[in-house]
């Protein structure tokens, strides 16, 4: 759903019709069991999520959402995988910007804000409008940010630690869950002195140390260099992660194909 905020009735915080989140940590498991088979299965991601609610979640979001912060971006940032994916926009910021390097990651892979919009509908097709889900979405919109602003790649080991660094920020237990039973997995599949676990570890520090990028400025953000933007947001450079790639290569072992080779 494409909120607006810029004129009309103040929605719901949460709408009457939202059922309550239920913790069902059984649930959980079985998606990520479907997950491991297929690592490109956004829907199950969004299962796991769904079954092992955040505890604060909606404290948060109400603190947020009624900010000052909070009030400014819903109106200038209603919906933000409208300015993600306009790359005509994004490419016109200066050279070295954070959206050159997001529309250059975006553009490799294939990817685009709004097919993340796209698989998240699938799974839950029923929208409500409220303001617990604008400020939900903003956490769903950043992700691929993320992965710009912390060094972390597409491979296996890079998205367990971006989803660490997103616990940091957001500590849901789905993201620790995934990141640490994707770790597990991994070393059960690979065999490796590869350190996995410090760099999730690492990883989920991070995230702790940096402001929360889903309650920032994402314009603003996107048009500061990358290198000088990671120094203000204290990110450091991943170091246990790209011990971990040097340990595969060594192995001979291809860090962004290591589950294909191991099946």
């Amino acid at each position: 759903m494409n909120h607006d905020f810029a004129g009309g009735t103040e929605p719901a915080f949460i709408h009457p019709d939202r059922p309550e989140a239920r913790f069902r940590p059984l649930k959980a498991l079985h998606h990520f069991r479907e997950l491991i088979k297929d690592k490109e299965d956004t829907a199950q991601v969004f299962h796991i999520f769904e079954s092992l609610p955040r505890p604060g979640f909606r404290t948060d979001a109400e603190a947020f959402v009624y900010s000052d912060k909070g009030k400014g971006l819903r109106v200038s940032e209603p919906h933000l995988p409208n300015l993600l994916d306009d790359h005509e926009r994004l490419r016109k910021l200066p050279a070295g910007s954070l959206a050159h390097a997001y529309c250059d990651f975006m553009e490799k892979e294939g990817l685009s804000a709004a097919g993340l919009v796209e698989e998240f509908d699938r799974f839950a097709p029923k929208q409500y409008g409220d303001l617990i889900e604008w400020y939900g979405h903003r956490q769903r919109d950043t992700h691929d940010l993320l992965h710009i602003l912390t060094g972390y790649g597409r491979d296996a080991l890079g998205e367990q630690c971006v989803l660490a660094f997103t616990f940091g920020q957001n500590p849901a237990i789905a993201n620790i869950f995934i990141a640490y039973a994707g770790g597990l997995n991994m070393k059960k599949q690979v065999k490796s002195d590869a350190p996995v676990f410090k760099a999730i570890r690492e990883a989920q520090k991070m995230g702790k140390a940096c402001p929360r990028i889903s309650e920032e400025n994402i314009t603003e953000l996107l048009a500061q260099p990358l290198d000088e933007l990671r120094k203000k947001l204290n990110m450091t450079p991943p170091k246990f992660y790209r011990q971990a790639h040097e340990q595969y290569r060594a192995d001979g072992i291809d860090p962004y194909d290591m589950l294909a080779q191991a099946s």
